[in-house]
Parts: structure tokens; sequence; C-alpha cells
């Protein structure tokens, strides 16, 4: 970006003036290359559509046709798995709806038939079943019928013993996942019937506070071990430890499809594909607003991803695209790359479409497309979080066509100083985030950008954008070529 700072133009420039030339509410703070801004407008009144591009239009339309090439690229490789007309119903391997009877052993029996018969559909029929960890095999569709409920146990032994898992961006051995995969091809979890994970301030959630026990000292001890080199094999938990299992994990899958369920109340992230390819995630409702780090839906390390048509309303991040933490991270460095989301609607949440905390690995090619985000506890609605100890490249973040009713603080917020952590030796390099045809009705602020006086976040551009009902001034400090083409802030445009 310039070392000066520029109004926009138009015919309002006579309003425009730059105040105090510190933090000014219509002016611009810079430091060295970084710059930091505080942008505030009120008053006066935009067209229905912004026009007096303050770019070559050839230049935003070849940008935003290259980024359509790209995203029709990634959907012809992606196809949701096809399964033979086979049917298992659970209740003919000794399964009963009656919400009573523990069916753990006979809904493994069938997909075990399932998978051994060359592949076909577990049907759940309707009723309520209840159920320790279930695991899917190739080719297996685990299908819940209307009507049907899958009650998961609320005791930890259910899910032992132990298997290979990442927990929050560190491999180790843990819990199972309530539904879990483990080097599996062709799987899926359909039809219309619920995921209920059951935990609850007395089961799961209690380990995240408060007295012993609770996650903390494991959570470090994880930690240390993985800066220590100590192989993933002996970093066992599970019983006599605390660390939450996540309600589905398909961790090292290829072609993997989730489509019409309803799940909730899990104990941690709901929805986790970890270093898999070709994820389709639709129709799906998670319903889980009331637990923490209750996150949507979590790609981590994933190539070619398809989330459309859900509807997410969360104890956290409603979808976040992760690769890894730390120094796990970069043993492992595989990123996540790839990926769309389309027709999607958040209500509550830490952030609607998130890259991050856990970036080490990076993260890059994301295309949002047409969702909608609003809720009164939907604190921002595009979120990047990172920090100078998670490393990584985040880029070609690409937003277009997001309608925002209320946030409760940044419409978008994108961060260096995750935790509260400004200092490390594995800077993020964030550069070529793209928020275009974004329209918002009410926050506290429209833009909270914050990178690092040594680490400045790069090439950020917000295009044909109208924020209104804002409350405060933006937050805006080490950036450097921060792009206003017709953005329009309570009703002033404010391009540079």
């Amino acid at each position: 970006m310039s070392q000066e700072p520029r109004q926009a133009p138009g015919p309002d420039d006579g309003d425009r003036t730059v105040g105090d030339p510190c933090y000014g509410r219509r002016g611009f703070l810079v430091a060295g290359s970084a710059v930091a801004a505080g942008l505030f407008f009120s008053g006066g009144t935009a067209p229905a559509a912004a026009v007096e591009a303050g770019e070559p239009a050839g230049s935003a339309a070849a940008a935003e046709k290259a980024a359509d090439d790209q995203v029709a690229r990634i959907l012809r490789r992606i196809r949701a798995p096809r399964f033979p007309d086979r049917w298992f119903d659970i209740t003919r391997y000794g399964a009963v709806g009656d919400d009573a009877t523990d069916c753990t052993a006979a809904i493994r029996a069938a997909i075990r038939a399932c998978h051994e018969a060359g592949g076909g559909h577990v049907l759940v029929p309707a009723g309520d079943f209840r159920t320790g960890a279930i695991h899917l095999l190739s080719g297996v569709d685990l299908h819940l019928a209307e009507g049907s409920r899958l009650a998961f146990s609320q005791d930890p032994a259910a899910y032992l013993p132990v298997v290979p898992t990442r927990y929050e961006g560190t491999e180790c051995y843990n819990y199972s996942a309530l539904v879990y995969a483990y080097r599996q091809r062709d799987i899926a979890v359909t039809g219309a019937g619920v995921l209920d994970g059951r935990a609850d301030a007395t089961h799961w959630w209690d380990w995240t506070g408060g007295p012993p026990p609770n996650e903390s000292p494991d959570k470090t001890l994880l930690l240390t071990m993985a800066a220590d080199g100590v192989p993933v094999e002996q970093r066992v938990f599970g019983a006599g430890h605390y660390l939450r299992p996540n309600l589905l994990q398909f961790n090292r899958c290829e072609n993997v499809l989730l489509d019409g369920i309803t799940v909730k109340d899990s104990p941690m992230w709901n929805i986790h594909p970890v270093l898999c390819r070709n994820v389709t995630v639709r129709r799906v409702v998670v319903d889980s607003p009331h637990g923490p780090n209750n996150d949507g839906i979590d790609p981590e390390s994933c190539t070619d991803v398809l989330i459309e048509g859900c509807t997410i309303s969360t104890g956290d991040d409603c979808i976040a695209f992760k690769a890894g933490k730390d120094a796990d991270g970069r043993r492992v460095n595989v990123p996540t790359r790839y990926a769309v989301v389309r027709d999607c609607e958040m209500a509550d949440g830490n952030g609607g479409v998130t890259i991050g905390s856990e970036t080490t690995g990076g993260v890059s090619d994301v295309f949002v497309r047409d969702c909608r985000m609003s809720s009164p506890r939907l604190e921002r609605a595009i979120r990047i979080k990172s920090n100078p100890q998670r490393g990584g490249t985040i880029a070609n973040f690409d937003v277009r066509r997001v309608t925002v009713g209320q946030a409760a603080d940044s419409v978008v917020e994108i961060v260096l100083n995750y935790a509260n952590v400004t200092a490390g030796d594995f800077p993020p390099d964030l550069h070529g985030i793209t928020i275009s045809h974004l329209t918002a009705a009410g926050a506290p602020r429209a833009l909270n950008l914050l990178g690092l006086a040594t680490d400045p976040l790069r090439d950020i551009r917000l295009h044909a954008c109208r924020l209104d009902g804002m409350e405060e001034e933006n937050s805006i400090q080490y950036v450097e070529r921060l792009r206003l083409d017709q953005v329009w802030i309570n009703g002033v445009r404010v391009d540079n």
C-alpha cells in the first residue's frame, strides 16, 4: 500500500477529510512499511450498487474468472462415493431402538457384514439406538432413516481401546471418535437421522475447566511430547486422561460423504476429516451451540473438500480449515487445499468460515460462495487466526456473495496474535485474501486486521462490499497492500 493515506474518490470527497493523524475516525496511522488504520464512517447515503470502480473493471473481472475456473476444476475432481444396492438392517443383528439396549455390537456386526459382502448400506431404522464407538469400514454407507437416532454413550470407556487420532492439530492415541474411520475408502454417513453425542455439563464438557479432572495437564503434556519428538505411538492417552474425542472423525481416508444427517452435542469438534482426500459434506445440520470447542466442520490437512447446503450453529467456529499445530504440524507438514464452501447458513459460533488457528501445514485455495450468516452470538463472519508459533502459508482465500445479518464482533477478522502470542520462530505467511460482494447489516466493526510488526498481512482486497450498521472504528495494523475497491461503510465509500 502507498505510504500516503488517500481518500476514497467521488463527489463526497469534501466530507472525507483526514482527521487525527495518529488515529482518526477518518484517518490512517502509517508506520514503516506496514499500515495501521482506523476507519469509521457514519452518515451519507451509498447508491444501491457501487459504481466507479477503483481499479480497471477488466482486472476485477479477470480475477473473478480465474477464481471461478479454479472452483470448477476442484468440483470436477470431487466425486461422492457410490455404494452397491445391498442393505444391512442393524435390527437383524440384534439392535433394538428402545433408547436403552446397548446396540454397539449389533451395529459393528452389520458394518462388518456389509464390508465383507463388498459394500452397501447399513440401515439404522426409525428408533433410538444406544451405542458406543462406531468404526466404519471401506465400502460402507451408514444410513440413518428418518426418525432414527444414534444416542452415544456418555461413558468414556465406550470409546476404548485408543485409536490413532489428531487432537487440536497434534497426533496421538486417544479415545475413539464416536464415529471413526482409519485408512478406509468409499465411506459415508447419510440419511435424515440424528447422531446425538449427548455431551453436557456433566459429561465430556466438564473436562474443559474448573477443578480436576480437566484436560489442561494432558494438553500441555501432549504438546511437550510433540515438541520433544516423542514418537506418536508413545503419546498414549485415553483411560485416566481427559482429551475429549470428536463426534465424527475420518483419519487418512479417501472418498468420504456426509449427506443429510443432523449431528448434535459433540464432546468436542463435531465433524473432523483429517488427512483425507475427496470429502463431501452436504445438507448436514450441526446443532451444537452450547458446548466448548464444539466446532461444526473442521477439515484438517485435507485435499479436495466440498461443503454445501449445510446449516450450522455451534459453540465455536462453524467451519474451520486447519493443517496441524506447531512442532507436530511441521513434522507431518500436510496442507489443507482445494476446498469449496457454498450455500451454507451459519448462526451461533465464534466464526462463520474460519482458517486456523492450527495453520502449520498451510491452508490455500479455499473458496466461499453464497453463504448466509447471522446471530447475536455469531462473533465474526469471516475469520483467519494464527500466530508466530504456528507458521504455515495461508493464501488464495476467496470469499464471494456472503450475506451477514448480525455479528457480535467484527464482520471480517484476520489476526496473527491468536491466544495473545506475538513472538515465535515460525511466523505465518498470510497473503492473497479476496472478499467480494459481501454485505452486512450490523456489527460493532467491519474490519479487524492485525498483522505483526515483523510479519505483516499482505495483499488483502475487499471488492464491492457494503457494510452497514457498524458501531465502532475499524482496527487495522501492520497490513501491506490493503485494497478497498467499491467498499461502503455506513453509507460512505472508503476506497483507497
